[in-house]
C-alpha cells in the first residue's frame, strides 16, 4: 500500500521523464515540423503522449489518499471494499484504489496470452548479429521505380549506391513489422520469410525491432505494469531507434546522428557492438515484464492456444 505522499512523488517523477520526450515532439507537431529519429515513438506506437503521461503502480499496489479517489473511474480500476480496507489498517470509506486485475484479465486475456508467446520465446531464443540493420536499406532499394519518395531524407549513397549496398550484402531480417515495408524488388531477397503467422516463432533478441517492440508489449498492458517499468522499456527504444537510423541509408548528420557506415568493415563491427549491448540490456527488460506479468499469466489459467498445461 502507498500512501499519497509517496505515490504522488513517483507520479511527479514520471510525468517530468516523459516530459522530457514527449514536449519537444508536442512542439514539433504543433509548428508543423517533422523529426526523422524523435517523433517515431509517438507516431510509429499507438500509445499518445498523454497516455504516456498517466502514471500507474503496477497490479497488486493499493493508492491511498483523497487524490486516489477519482483513480476509481478510470480503466481497469476499482475502489477497495471496506473488507480490503481493513486488511489494509485503513478505516471504513477510506479513499483507497488499485489495478482490476480481475476485469484486465478478462478484457486483455488475447493480449496476454500473445505478450506471453512473444516474451518468453524470444528470451528462449539465441540471439543473432548478421543482420546489419539492412532492413532500413531494403525499405528504399529501387525506391525511384516504385515512385516512393521520403520526404525531407536523403540518400548518404544516393540512390544507385543504396541499391549496390542491398546487392552486395545477404539480407536476413527475421522482423515482419520491418519486412512488411521493403520494396517490392527487396522483397525476394531477403533469406528469411517473417509474417504474422510466425512471427511467434521467429522474433530474436538480437533483433532491434524485437527489442524496440518490448515498449509496444509494455504499453499495452497499461495499467497492470507499473509506469516505471513502461518507461525503462520507452528510453531503451528510443535508444535503439537512434542507433537503427545512424546505420541506415539517410543522412541524419545534420540531425545530431553521425552515420554508421555498415556498408564497410568497420560499420558493421561498430553494428554488431552496439546491438548486442542493446540485446543484452532487452533480455533484462525481457525477464521483468516476465516477472510483472507472471500473476496476470497465471490468472489465464490452462489455454491450449499457448502450448501450455
Amino acid at each position: 500500500m502507498l500512501p499519497a505522499a509517496d505515490w504522488r512523488e513517483r507520479e511527479a517523477a514520471h510525468a517530468a521523464r516523459v516530459r522530457r520526450y514527449a514536449d519537444p515532439y508536442l512542439a514539433r507537431r504543433s509548428a508543423g515540423r517533422k523529426h526523422p529519429v524523435e517523433d517515431f515513438l509517438f507516431t510509429y506506437y499507438t500509445q499518445k503522449p498523454g497516455q504516456l503521461l498517466r502514471w500507474h503502480p503496477g497490479d497488486g499496489v493499493v493508492l491511498s489518499g483523497a487524490e486516489a479517489g477519482p483513480r476509481s473511474t478510470w480503466k481497469y480500476y476499482r475502489a477497495l471494499d471496506d473488507g480490503e480496507l481493513a486488511v489494509c489498517g485503513l478505516p471504513p470509506g477510506s479513499a483507497a484504489v488499485t489495478v482490476d486485475r480481475t476485469a484486465f484479465v478478462a478484457a486483455r486475456r488475447d493480449a496476454l496470452v500473445f505478450a506471453q508467446v512473444i516474451l518468453a520465446g524470444t528470451a528462449a531464443r539465441p540471439a543473432q548479429f548478421g543482420c546489419f540493420g539492412l532492413h532500413e536499406w531494403a525499405m528504399v532499394y529501387r525506391q525511384d521505380k516504385f515512385e516512393l519518395r521520403h520526404e525531407y531524407l536523403k540518400l548518404r549513397l544516393g540512390g544507385s549506391g543504396t541499391d549496390q549496398v542491398v546487392e552486395d550484402n545477404r539480407i536476413r531480417c527475421s522482423h515482419f513489422d520491418a519486412f512488411r515495408f521493403y520494396t517490392p524488388d527487396a522483397l525476394p531477397l531477403n533469406e528469411l520469410s517473417p509474417s504474422r503467422e510466425n512471427q511467434r516463432t521467429m522474433e530474436q533478441p538480437g533483433c532491434l525491432h524485437a527489442n524496440m517492440d518490448l515498449y509496444k508489449w509494455a504499453y499495452k498492458l497499461s495499467p497492470v505494469l507499473p509506469s516505471e517499468l513502461v518507461m525503462d522499456c520507452f528510453e531503451l527504444s528510443w535508444r535503439v531507434r537512434a542507433m537503427d537510423m545512424q546505420a541506415s541509408p539517410y543522412d541524419l548528420a545534420d540531425w545530431g546522428y553521425p552515420p554508421i557506415r555498415i556498408e564497410t568493415a568497420e560499420g558493421k563491427a561498430t553494428y554488431v557492438e552496439q546491438q548486442r549491448a542493446f540485446s543484452a540490456e532487452a533480455q533484462v527488460l525481457r525477464g521483468r515484464l516476465l516477472t510483472a506479468l507472471a500473476p496476470l499469466f497465471e490468472a489465464l489459467g490452462p489455454d491450449p492456444s499457448r502450448g501450455q498445461p
